[in-house]
């Protein structure tokens, strides 16, 4: 489906935001088209506090920094107000209980609860007992959120979404889980390619599968050739990888090299935080066909789209 012939009516029917699985192309556009619409009034100034008196509390089980700063400030320009609720695992083994959490919050006028590092069987548990909604900006299932606002970069610079190849190449994490699941119901070419050992969760890959094929591969070359764009991510987030895990990726970094079998002017993206010299080489990420830094701006007004449409 061509994005561009697609007429938004800025509304979704789900309350929930775990994975972009359960999402139909036509929903995952009204989030695109969102995303532009409140870019579009960030950079007039336009006046966005639709959430006025609306309290989101965000409860991350895990460390962040880009989307912690996009979520309080995000929550902000749209008027409503964010509050951080502590989170740890010995809160949870001494008798907190999922239900009772949310449906306490919920009566303190808290209209969404978004959470970080929370496990997805735990997370299905919130929304099970939950009145407000629910949002995952990022645990073992996938990152929804990033991969929204990836694809919105990708249509803003390249003004289509159908038909374009991405090349994700690396280690199969949760982020390559979801970017393959948003670019198969936009219509991409996907190709992904890592080592066996390090490959997508086949489980969750053939669920990706229902809504258009995916080509997964062990040779980078393979999966980069006549790419539109090239997407890595960070091989360890929490601590340094290792010499072994370094050795065997080795071939996966994204360099001049294998970027030369890209079409011409290729673009490179990345999540962020990023690893020079491990995953990706300086000369791309900080080249003319990067668009890390548009990932990160668009992070802002992608997180702002998904609050407007499920609250």
């Amino acid at each position: 489906m061509d994005i561009n012939r697609y007429t938004p009516s800025y509304g979704v029917s789900h309350k929930h935001m775990t994975s972009l699985a359960g999402f139909t192309t036509e929903e995952i556009f009204e989030f695109l088209y969102a995303t532009k619409a409140m870019k579009s009034k960030f950079i007039a100034h336009e006046d966005t506090r639709i959430l006025q008196g609306v309290t989101v509390a965000l409860l991350f089980g895990d460390t962040s920094l880009r989307t912690r700063s996009a979520l309080e400030i995000g929550i902000r320009q749209l008027g409503g107000t964010c509050v951080n609720l502590p989170y740890s695992e010995e809160d949870m083994r001494a008798g907190e209980n999922v239900k009772d959490i949310v449906n306490v919050i919920s009566r303190y006028g808290v209209g969404a609860l978004v959470t970080r590092g929370i496990n997805q069987k735990e997370l299905d548990e919130y929304c099970a007992f939950s009145d407000i909604s629910i949002i995952n900006s990022a645990n073992e299932h996938g990152v929804p959120i990033q991969t929204l606002c990836d694809l919105f970069t990708i249509w803003e610079k390249n003004r289509k979404l159908e038909g374009l190849k991405i090349a994700y190449v690396g280690k199969g994490n949760n982020n390559a889980l979801s970017l393959v699941t948003g670019a198969i119901k936009c219509g991409m070419e996907v190709v992904v390619a890592t080592p066996e050992k390090y490959g997508i969760n086949k489980t969750l890959l053939n669920e990706a599968r229902q809504y258009g094929s995916v080509t997964v591969t062990d040779n980078p070359v393979e999966a980069v050739k006549n790419a539109d764009v090239v997407y890595t991510d960070g091989y360890s987030y929490h601590s340094a990888s290792s010499e072994k895990e370094k050795e065997l990726l080795l071939p996966y970094q994204v360099n001049n090299t294998l970027m030369s079998v890209a079409r011409n002017n290729a673009q490179f993206m990345h999540s962020l935080p990023a690893n020079r010299g491990v995953e990706v080489t300086a000369e791309i990420i900080d080249g003319k066909n990067s668009l890390v830094l548009d990932q990160g701006e668009n992070k802002l007004h992608t997180i702002k789209a998904v609050l407007a449409l499920l609250i």
